[in-house]
């Protein structure tokens, strides 16, 4: 984050970072508060409704901005391995699923996880990944359509860039059960851009005039997406929570992720 704000990204300022866990139990750093608006919808239906597409293009301008930074250049060129990173998050998310016998086998995403190690594109190049680039992990100006801040960094590393945009994208493609959702939206009424121009605007701002087929990128987060969630589930069986619910709720949302892998699945396949 330091690095990315000498970069001029908006990032909350960090004032210090404590690696010795003694002195609250853990390492932990300081940051300035980032006064303004979070948005959980990616609709932003908070917003005025001539004012939402230019937020979604807010939004889609930052990443880009993000994905043009040189790591090199803000001293990030070791923050990750260059190269491979649709292959390895295959091979991580593949492993992660599989191993969790307890929450059980979706075909969809067997699948998908067949069909992803198979056919795995070409890298993008080499750029600093979010990693959970979403409305609700920006903070927006109070007053206008701005973003001040991007949070929640846990996930970032050296990928391919389009992994992480489709990530973003993922949006178009989940129903609004969950607060980011679009897929379920009718997109005109609420006056936002649909996914072709999104893609588009962000393949102009990086100067990638021809972006490739993004179903696979998008196949692949559904499926990480769904293994996340199949993961919770293993840990719901197993009685590692305290909410009653909460075992019936991640149920849910893992048979959602399995079905959004296979309406992709289906797509591929044909």
């Amino acid at each position: 984050m330091k690095a990315l704000s000498g970069a001029g990204f908006p990032v909350p300022k960090v004032r210090a970072l404590c690696e010795d866990a003694s002195v609250i139990g853990t390492p932990f750093y300081i940051m300035d508060e980032v006064k303004g608006r979070i948005f959980w919808d990616s609709a932003f239906a908070d917003a005025p409704r001539g004012e939402r597409a230019t937020f979604l293009d807010e939004m889609n301008r930052t990443i880009a901005g993000l994905h043009a930074i040189d790591p090199s250049s803000v001293g990030l060129g070791d923050y990750g391995k260059h190269g491979g990173y649709f292959e390895r998050q295959v091979a991580l998310w593949t492993r992660q699923y599989r191993t969790d016998v307890e929450a059980g086998c979706y075909e969809a995403m067997d699948y998908l996880a067949d069909w992803l190690a198979a056919n795995i594109p070409p890298d993008a190049g080499t750029s600093i990944v979010h990693g959970d680039y979403r409305c609700d992990n920006i903070i927006f100006h109070p007053g206008r359509v701005e973003v001040l801040a991007v949070l929640d960094w846990e996930l970032s590393t050296l990928g391919d860039p389009l992994v992480d945009f489709a990530y973003n994208l993922m949006m178009y493609r989940v129903p609004s059960f969950l607060p980011w959702g679009l897929a379920d939206r009718d997109l005109g009424e609420l006056g936002i851009p649909g996914e072709n121009e999104y893609i588009h605007a962000y393949g102009e701002r990086t100067g990638r005039k021809q972006l490739p087929d993004l179903t696979p990128y998008l196949a692949l987060n559904l499926f990480r997406f769904a293994a996340i969630v199949h993961g919770i589930k293993g840990r719901m069986i197993r009685g590692n929570a305290s909410n009653a619910n909460a075992k019936s709720l991640v149920t849910h949302l893992a048979d959602l992720a399995a079905v959004g892998c296979r309406i992709v699945g289906k797509e591929i396949a044909s």
